[in-house]
């Protein structure tokens, strides 16, 4: 379950995302209780729009990001864009504590956040396959998603209690010191020990290349086309969780910190299955899809705080079920020379679709209620995952017992 962890440049890298992940879920819950409460009157469309505009920019700039990735050294990249967004995080935070903040510096700092993000994102996926043998790059994969989740459990409970405490600001403060972690791993990496993937030459066309190559590979296409829909529409559990913990539930902070917490558990459980596994199916894929939307809708009919909190662990462990079983299946599958690209497509559809998906729930949370932006999100999800079950299916001329039966133990079969 472990494997990856005896590699010293892995052992650093974690350990620094580990830190730097704690900050960023502080951050994501401090900005969207700082647009809901302070900024705006309960207004779910405003945190709509914040996210939108954090994840726009890798929906413009993914595809040029990735090729960055595949031409220029991944840990150079990585060193630039984690110390740009962690000014971002530091220059809120200054604004928060001096009483100075206004909804459209948020808007404007999610913003170059998102470019920044959107910058950092496909060469730091691709970046682990360079840190471990090839041998090892699933359990790696599967342990970033750990490291992830570790730090979910942390930071939104974390953030929760400091906002009740002393209010958003700090949040913000703590974010940009924890980027430090991170920057501090990749400058002490042992570089001669790194597996660098062949540079991509310079050469017109190569983003189209990247495309094609995606084009011709089925399997490839189904991921992409899923990630898209259900990224888009069902996963924005930041902005539901904070509908439903003060719309529905009249809660506080704390309280809703709590629900990003209690979530984490479900995917850190996931993570952690997904570390035992050696290689990745299909069937995950589509199964995570159709479970992640089953669940969603489950959790919307959940009649008081704590049974819907207990419906985020089943959401959240087939969420990154999915999640994790689309990353490894690009990470292995694809040609490490177009690995940069395709993973930047990966990532402009997986939160490129936030900038649609995010204000359509959070205006759907506000004029229809927000049991509702989940139920819209799960039905899409069900369907989405249905259609490629059915698709599946036919290419492999199998059934949905076989499917099933493909990704459950050996002795639950029996």
């Amino acid at each position: 379950m472990f494997s990856a962890l005896k590699v010293f440049n892995y052992r650093l890298w974690v350990s620094g995302a580990l830190v730097s992940n704690i900050g960023t879920w502080m951050q994501r819950v401090a900005q969207d209780w700082l647009v809901l409460t302070v900024l705006t009157n309960q207004s779910g469309t405003a945190v709509g729009i914040t996210t939108g505009l954090q994840f726009l920019p890798i929906l413009i700039l993914g595809p040029w990001a990735g090729l960055l990735g595949d031409r220029y050294s991944k840990r150079k990249i990585l060193l630039i864009t984690q110390s740009a967004m962690g000014f971002c995080a530091l220059l809120l935070g200054l604004l928060v504590v001096t009483n100075t903040v206004q909804l459209w510096h948020v808007y404007l700092l999610a913003l170059l956040l998102g470019i920044g993000s959107a910058i950092d994102a496909p060469s730091r996926q691709a970046f682990v396959s360079e840190v471990v043998e090839a041998g090892d790059v699933p359990n790696a994969v599967a342990l970033n998603a750990t490291s992830f989740n570790l730090a979910r459990l942390a930071g939104p409970g974390l953030a929760g209690l400091l906002i009740a405490w002393i209010g958003t600001g700090p949040a913000f403060l703590i974010n940009a010191a924890s980027f430090a972690a991170v920057i501090l791993s990749l400058a002490k990496m042992r570089v001669a020990e790194l597996h660098p993937a062949a540079r991509a030459p310079r050469g017109k066309g190569q983003i189209r290349e990247g495309l094609r190559y995606i084009r011709q590979r089925p399997d490839l296409m189904m991921i992409m086309i899923l990630v898209s829909l259900v990224a888009t529409l069902t996963m924005n559990f930041q902005i539901t969780n904070a509908l439903m913990a003060t719309s529905v539930f009249k809660l506080g902070p704390g309280e809703y910190g709590l629900l990003g917490t209690v979530m984490a558990v479900g995917t850190l459980s996931a993570a952690l299955l997904a570390a035992r596994r050696q290689g990745v199916r299909m069937a995950y894929v589509v199964g995570g899809a159709l479970a992640t939307g089953a669940f969603t809708v489950l959790g919307a009919f959940a009649p008081n705080y704590w049974l819907f909190a207990l419906a985020l662990i089943p959401i959240g462990l087939s969420a990154m079920t999915f999640l994790n079983a689309c990353n490894t299946s690009i990470q292995l599958t694809t040609d490490p020379a177009m690995r940069g690209r395709v993973l930047a497509v990966y990532m402009a559809l997986m939160q490129g679709g936030t900038p649609i998906g995010a204000p359509l729930v959070g205006w759907i949370g506000t004029l229809f209620g927000p049991r509702w932006s989940l139920i819209v999100g799960g039905v899409a999800a069900l369907a989405a995952g249905s259609v490629a079950l059915l698709v599946l299916n036919k290419r492999n001329h199998t059934t949905l017992r076989s499917q099933l039966s493909s990704v459950l133990p050996h002795r639950a079969r029996a």
